[in-house]
C-alpha cells in the first residue's frame, strides 16, 4: 500500500516513516511539501500523489502556545484535516487523522467512550474538536483516531523530559492527579496503517475510534517507572496541578475506552511499559 503521510519529523511520522517495507510506501510531506497552514496545498498533495491511503500526524500540539495562537491552530487542525478529508472522500481513499482526548472536559474518572459528549477547554482541543467534525461531514473511508499522552525517542516528550531531569537532579515534583495512558509513537503508527489497510477493504468500519496505552496511571507514577527502568536514582514527590499552572488547562481525566478499536480492526491498547523499553532501547540508555 502507497501511504502518503502529512507530518515528517514529528513522533508518529517519524515512526510511520520506520515502517518503509514489506508491502508498505511511505511518502511522508514535510513543512515545505506541504504547508499544514495552507489547505488547498494539503488538497493539492493529495491530487498530486494519488495514494492508496492517506495518515495526518501533523498537527498543531503547543498546547499553551494555542492559546494565544488560534488562527495557526485552526488552520492546522481544523481546516487542513477538513480539505484531506474532502479529496479523500471525493477520490475514495483510505484517510487517518489523529485526534486527541483534549476533545472531552477532562472531568471525571470513567474512561471516555467514543460517542461521549465533547467539551474541549481549550484551544488545542476546541480546533482538534473542529476538525473531527469536518472529516466526519465529508465522511467516506475515514478514521479519526483519538490517542493520549504520545512518548517516542523522538522529538519533544515526557520520557525525554524525565531522562534529562532525572539525570540532572536528585529529585522533582510531578504532577500526580492527571491520570491518562502513555501510548508509544510506534504503536500508533503502526495502528494508523492497521486502520488505513482496513478501511480499504471495508469502509464501513469508518468513524472515530480511541487509542491509548495501559494500564492508566499518573504522570508522577509514570515518571517514576521511567528512572525505575532507566536505573535513574531520583526521587518523585505527587503534587496536584493546581501547584504547575499552565495557560492551557491540562484534562485531569484522559482514560479512554479503547474497546471498540479492538472489536474493529483487533487492535489491543499497547501495554506502555513495553513501550518504554522500547524507547529506552533506541536511545541507547542503559536499563535496569
Amino acid at each position: 500500500m502507497n501511504i502518503l503521510v502529512f507530518g515528517h519529523s514529528g513522533q508518529v511520522a517519524t515512526e510511520l516513516r520506520a515502517l518503509q517495507g514489506n508491502g508498505i510506501k511511505i511518502t511522508a510531506l514535510d513543512r515545505a511539501a506541504a504547508d499544514l497552514t495552507d489547505p488547498a496545498a494539503c488538497a493539492a498533495a493529495i491530487e498530486k500523489h494519488a495514494p492508496g491511503a492517506v495518515i495526518n500526524a501533523a498537527a498543531y500540539t503547543a498546547v499553551d502556545k494555542a492559546e494565544s495562537d488560534q488562527d495557526t491552530a485552526e488552520r492546522i487542525n481544523a481546516q487542513a484535516p477538513a480539505a484531506m478529508a474532502r479529496v479523500c472522500a471525493a477520490r475514495d481513499i483510505p484517510f487517518v487523522s489523529i485526534s486527541t482526548d483534549y476533545v472531552f472536559s477532562g472531568e471525571g474518572t470513567d474512561p471516555w467512550q467514543r460517542g461521549d459528549p465533547t467539551d474541549p477547554q481549550g484551544v488545542y482541543g476546541a480546533t482538534k474538536r473542529a476538525g473531527e467534525i469536518a472529516i466526519e461531514a465529508e465522511g467516506g473511508r475515514y478514521a479519526v483516531l483519538r490517542t493520549s499522552w504520545v512518548v517516542s525517542a523522538h522529538g519533544n516528550n515526557f520520557v525525554k523530559t524525565m531522562l534529562r531531569l532525572g539525570a540532572e537532579r536528585d529529585a522533582l515534583s510531578v504532577v500526580a492527579d492527571q491520570i491518562g495512558g502513555p501510548t508509544g509513537a510506534a504503536e500508533i503508527a503502526q495502528a494508523c496503517v492497521t486502520i488505513a489497510r482496513t478501511l480499504a477493504a471495508e469502509p464501513d468500519k469508518a468513524g472515530i475510534y480511541h487509542f491509548a496505552g495501559a494500564p492508566d496511571t499518573s504522570w508522577a507514577d509514570f515518571a517514576r517507572a521511567v528512572f525505575d527502568q532507566a536505573a535513574i536514582t531520583c526521587a518523585v514527590t505527587d503534587i496536584p496541578s493546581s501547584d504547575y499552572p499552565t495557560p492551557a488547562k491540562r484534562p485531569l481525566n484522559s482514560r479512554m475506552d479503547c474497546s471498540a478499536t479492538t472489536a474493529t480492526f483487533g487492535i489491543l491498547r499497547p501495554e506502555w511499559r513495553s513501550s518504554l523499553t522500547h524507547i529506552l532501547t533506541q536511545l541507547d540508555i542503559p536499563k535496569d
